[in-house]
């Protein structure tokens, strides 16, 4: 009761009606709003999308497999006479010619009998000139039966084994002179020397008795590099030959592509110049082998790469950007923009990357128009506002 007088206090009082009215007038209008519908959101435009038709042109199929390098030539230098190593004459690692000087074995044993084969071929020609001289005394005075037949025949004979023994000491004396070259040990190719496995000071044997490893040499320039491909690819190349489309890598150097560690494109370009004769029956592969110039002999044996062969004849295909193939489950799609702005997927088969860009061989026309940017934001049926890739973008 009393907060009901109070308010009709309020009210009476002239002052305070102004206040009442205005508060009123508001609350009647608040009301009155929550009468009112809410207002429906605009609908929302469609998604830009960016979108390019393939890039046509020539391309031509590579095979890529992993090879491993390996030297064309590699020696195992080891000692071909027995003896005290007295020097080394190469630098651990280094760059060899041919004919280069590595190791020197003390000389001066071979030295001392290459001079008594010396001596013997000596006395050994001296013998078959007296029994040359011998033979002809006695062909003379036989014609006047001063000697009988049988002097004749013994001089004759003693001539023979005198020119016999010139032979034997020949070769002796041929055998020191070699083992006397064979003291200083040459480079028989160029390439890089590996380390020196016997220092000085130490005794090396000769070929005879097990001959001692010194080092190793390898050649650079060129360079091998093989392969294994598997027996599907050998056959599909294999029938390109038959139909005329690629030649065969037996009796034709095809162009291969090398792509080293850590690059993305290749660097280097070589030919095949061997394919084995038969698969491997363990892993059903076929080794193939390329040559590969190597000038600055950066390229050391037992390094990988990635070896890009030849798989086709030119031909005439459609290419898109990689980014713009999606995968659905098991196969690959692009998606399309119609000609009412609308999206379809399309199934494609694709085959390999050239130049930067994805071949697409089936599922494809030239004038489609493929989303290449904006693919999360396009949807199978709805509607899309495409634009063409900004100048310079590089999509198609």
């Amino acid at each position: 009761m009393k907060s009901h007088v109070i308010a009709d206090g309020f009210w009476r009082s002239g002052r305070n009606r102004p206040l009442l009215m205005f508060v009123a007038i508001a609350i009647g209008a608040g009301l009155t709003g929550c009468d009112k519908p809410a207002q429906q959101p605009a609908a929302s435009a469609p998604p830009p999308v960016t979108v390019a038709q393939p890039t046509k042109r020539t391309v031509t199929d590579w095979d890529e497999f992993t090879g491993r390098f390996e030297a064309i030539q590699q020696v195992q230098i080891r000692a071909r006479v027995t003896g005290f190593v007295t020097g080394i004459e190469f630098k651990d690692g280094a760059f060899v010619k041919t004919g280069d000087l590595l190791y020197v074995i003390d000389p001066r044993q071979y030295e001392a009998i290459a001079e008594q084969a010396r001596g013997q071929l000596l006395d050994a020609k001296a013998k078959a000139e007296l029994a040359e001289r011998e033979l002809a005394r006695a062909q003379q005075l036989i014609k006047t039966q001063a000697v009988a037949e049988s002097i004749v025949d013994q001089r004759r004979q003693q001539l023979e084994s005198a020119q016999a023994a010139v032979l034997q000491a020949e070769g002796a004396l041929r055998r020191a002179e070699l083992d006397v070259e064979f003291t200083k040990i040459k480079s028989p190719i160029d390439g890089r020397v590996s380390r020196h496995l016997v220092t000085v000071g130490n005794l090396v044997q000769g070929s005879e008795s097990g001959a001692t490893l010194l080092t190793s040499i390898v050649s650079l320039d060129p360079i091998h590099v093989y392969f294994d491909m598997d027996e599907s690819i050998y056959l599909r190349n294999n029938q390109l030959w038959f139909e005329g489309k690629r030649p065969s890598s037996r009796d034709t150097p095809n162009p291969v592509q090398i792509i080293l560690s850590g690059e993305t494109k290749p660097s280097r370009e070589g030919t095949m110049d061997f394919l084995d004769n038969r698969l491997d029956v363990g892993t059903g592969t076929l080794r193939g082998r390329a040559l590969v110039p190597n000038q600055d002999l950066s390229i050391l044996p037992g390094q990988f790469a990635r070896v890009r062969v030849i798989g086709s004849a030119p031909y005439e295909a459609l290419l898109l950007p990689d980014t713009a193939i999606a995968s659905d489950q098991s196969r690959k799609i692009v998606f399309v923009v119609k000609s009412d702005d609308t999206v379809e997927a399309k199934p494609v088969t694709l085959g390999p990357i050239d130049g930067g860009l994805r071949v697409v061989r089936e599922g494809l026309a030239p004038d489609d128009r493929v989303i290449v940017e904006g693919l999360q934001r396009a949807r199978i049926g709805a509607k899309v506002a495409p634009h063409a890739p900004k100048a310079g973008g590089g999509k198609s």
